[in-house]
C-alpha cells in the first residue's frame, strides 16, 4: 500500500477537496471556499495524503456547536484507495481530536448502506434521528 500522512487542520486548497468531494459524491455547485468554510465552521479536518505526491486521497470534515458537540461530514476517500482503511483512520484521528478539544460526544449520519462501517468499523452507536429534507 501506499504509504501516506495523516493531519489534522493540514492545509488544502478549495480544488482539491472540490476534486476529492466530487469523486465521492458528485460534484457540487460552482463555486464554494473550502479553506474558508472550514476555517469559519469547523472544529478540524482531516487529510491523508500520498507521501510521495503529496496528493489529498481523504478527507473528513469535524463541524462543532463550540463546546461539547461534534459532527462528522463529508467523509471521503478517493476511489483508487478505498478498501484500505483510509476512512477508518481519518475517523479515529477525528475522533481524537475532538476529544483532545473537550467534546463530549462525536456525531454523525449516514445512510444505511454505511452502517457496517461506521458502526462496526468506527465504533459508532446506533441512535435514533431525524431529518428534514430542506432542498428537493
Amino acid at each position: 500500500m501506499t504509504s501516506l500522512h495523516y493531519t489534522w487542520r493540514g492545509e488544502l486548497t478549495h480544488d482539491e477537496v472540490a476534486a476529492l468531494h466530487a469523486d465521492g459524491f458528485g460534484p457540487a455547485p460552482e463555486g464554494g471556499d473550502w479553506p474558508g468554510r472550514l476555517r469559519r465552521h469547523s472544529l478540524g479536518w482531516v487529510c491523508a495524503r500520498r507521501a510521495a505526491d503529496g496528493r489529498l486521497v481523504g478527507f473528513v470534515n469535524v463541524a462543532w456547536d463550540g463546546g461539547a458537540h461534534a459532527f462528522l461530514l463529508d467523509t471521503v476517500v478517493a476511489a483508487d484507495h478505498r478498501r484500505l482503511g483510509v476512512a477508518a483512520r481519518l475517523v479515529a484521528l477525528a475522533e481524537a481530536e475532538a476529544r483532545a478539544a473537550g467534546c463530549d460526544w462525536l456525531h454523525v449520519d449516514f445512510e444505511e448502506h454505511l452502517r457496517p462501517f461506521y458502526v462496526d468499523a468506527c465504533g459508532f452507536r446506533p441512535t435514533a434521528a431525524g431529518l428534514i429534507p430542506l432542498r428537493g
